[in-house]
C-alpha cells in the first residue's frame, strides 16, 4: 500500500505542474487577442502566486482540520475549475478573477506533501517527486504549442489541461479512503529519525518558540532568502522566456513555446537523474552544483551567440534548477529539527511563492519600459543572490557540526 500511496503523491505533483507553465507560453498569443499591455501577464501571475502564498502559510491549519487527502482532492478540483474558466474567459478581467482559485488550489497541498516526503522518505524520492512536477510542467507547453500551431487557439490548450486535471480529481476522490488510512498509520508510528536533529540539539528552547519566533532559529531567514531567489530564477524564465525568444531572438511563437518546454524538460530530466545522484552525493553538493550550472547557462544567454546556444542555455538553466528545490526541501528537518519542520516548510514554500509573485512581474514591468532583453541580466542577479544565501547556510551548518560556538 505504501508504494501505491507514493504513486498517488507523484500524480498529485503532476497536477501541480500542469498549469504552472501555461501562462508564459500562451501569453504572446493571449496578449494579441485581449489587446492588453505586455506586462499584464505579470498581474495574473502575481494573483496566482499570492493565492498560493496565503494557502501555503495557512497549510498547517488546513491540513490539521481536513487531512492531506481531502486537501489534495479539493486543491485539484479548484485548479481544474479555474483552468476550465480560463479556456472560456471573455476578457482579461476574468483571468484575474480565475487566478485566485488557481493560486489557492496549489499552496496547501504543496506544503503538506513536501513536508511529508521530507520526513518519511529519502532524498531520491523528493527529487523524483519534483521530477513528476516537471513532467506536468513540460507537458503543459507541449500541449499548448500543439494547439497554437494547428488551431492558433490557446483556449483549446487550457481546455485540454483542465480535462486532464478533472481526471486526476476523480482519481483522488476514489482514493480518499487510502489517504485516511495512511494518515492514521503515520500517527501511530514513532517520530524518531536518525537523519533529523532536534531543536534542543541546536541549543534552542522549544518552550519559547511560537509562531513567527521560529524565524529566529539561526539559518531560517537565509533558507527563506534562498527559496525566494530560486523561484525568482525559475519563474522568470518560465513566464518571460517565450516572450524573450519571440521579441529579442525573432523566433516564432510556436517554436518559442517548444523551447520553453525544453527548459522545463531540463528540470524534469535533471530531477530524475539527481534522484540517483543523491544516493552518492549530499544534498548540499547537489544544490551548489545546480547553482553553478545555472550561472553557466545564463552566461550563454548573455553572450552574442547564435540561437542554438540560447537553446542550450535554456536547457542548462533547467538542468541547474533541477536539484536545488527538492534538495533544499529535503534538508529542512536536518537543518532545523523535525519538531517544527512542517511550520518552517510552510514558511519556505510561502517565501518561494513570494519570490515568484514579486520578481517576475517586476521584471515584466521593467521590460515594458525598456526591453525584455534584460531577462538574462535579471536572472543572473537572482542566481548570485541565491548562491550567496545558500553558501552562508552551509557555513553555519559546518560550524554547528564541528561543535563550535554559534
Amino acid at each position: 500500500m505504501a508504494t501505491l500511496f507514493l504513486v498517488i503523491i507523484y500524480l498529485a505533483f503532476i497536477s501541480l505542474g500542469l498549469p504552472d507553465s501555461l501562462l508564459g507560453v500562451a501569453w504572446p498569443v493571449m496578449q494579441v487577442e485581449y489587446s492588453t499591455h505586455f506586462a499584464a501577464a505579470g498581474f495574473v501571475s502575481m494573483i496566482i502566486s499570492g493565492g498560493t502564498i496565503v494557502s501555503s502559510l495557512f497549510s498547517g491549519i488546513v491540513i490539521k482540520r481536513l487531512g492531506t487527502g481531502n486537501v489534495t482532492f479539493i486543491s485539484c478540483l479548484m485548479t481544474a475549475g479555474a483552468l476550465f474558466g480560463f479556456s472560456l474567459s471573455p476578457s482579461f478581467v476574468w483571468l484575474l478573477v480565475l487566478a485566485v482559485p488557481l493560486g489557492l488550489g496549489a499552496g496547501a497541498v504543496d506544503s503538506a506533501l513536501n513536508n511529508y516526503v521530507a520526513l518519511h522518505y529519502k532524498a531520491h524520492h523528493m527529487s523524483w517527486l519534483h521530477c513528476f512536477w516537471g513532467i506536468g510542467a513540460t507537458l503543459g507547453p507541449i500541449i499548448m504549442s500543439a494547439y497554437i500551431i494547428r488551431q492558433s487557439s490557446w483556449r483549446s490548450g487550457y481546455l485540454t489541461i483542465s480535462i486532464l486535471q478533472f481526471v486526476l480529481v476523480i482519481l483522488f476522490f476514489m482514493t480518499l479512503p487510502l489517504w485516511n488510512k495512511q494518515e492514521k498509520e503515520i500517527k501511530n508510528q514513532s517520530a524518531a529519525s536518525d537523519q533529523n536533529v532536534t531543536l534542543s540539539e541546536l541549543g534552542i528552547d522549544t518552550n519559547k518558540l511560537s509562531g513567527l519566533k521560529i524565524l529566529n532559529i539561526r539559518g531560517v531567514k537565509l533558507a527563506l532568502t534562498t527559496f525566494f531567489f530560486y523561484c525568482s530564477v525559475e519563474l522568470s524564465i518560465g513566464l518571460w522566456g517565450s516572450s524573450y525568444l519571440v521579441n529579442v531572438r525573432g523566433i516564432p511563437a510556436a517554436t518559442a513555446a517548444r523551447w520553453v518546454s525544453i527548459y522545463y524538460g531540463g528540470i524534469t530530466l535533471g530531477r530524475f537523474i539527481s534522484g540517483f545522484i543523491t544516493m552518492k552525493l549530499s544534498n548540499t553538493s547537489l544544490i551548489r552544483t545546480g547553482q553553478m550550472i545555472i550561472l553557466a547557462g545564463v552566461s550563454l544567454l548573455l553572450l552574442p551567440l547564435s540561437n542554438i546556444f540560447v537553446l542550450i542555455g535554456f536547457m542548462m538553466i533547467g538542468l541547474g534548477c533541477a536539484p536545488i528545490f527538492p534538495c533544499m526541501l529535503h534538508e529542512t528537518p536536518k537543518r532545523f529539527g523535525k519538531e517544527y519542520s512542517s511550520i518552517i516548510m510552510g514558511y519556505q514554500m510561502g517565501f518561494a511563492y513570494i519570490g515568484s509573485t514579486l520578481m517576475p512581474p517586476l521584471l515584466g514591468f521593467i521590460a515594458s519600459i525598456s526591453s525584455i532583453g534584460i531577462l538574462p541580466i535579471c536572472v543572473l542577479l537572482y542566481s548570485i543572490f541565491m548562491l550567496i544565501a545558500s553558501e552562508k547556510i552551509n557555513c553555519f551548518m559546518k560550524t554547528k557540526h564541528k561543535g563550535l560556538p554559534l
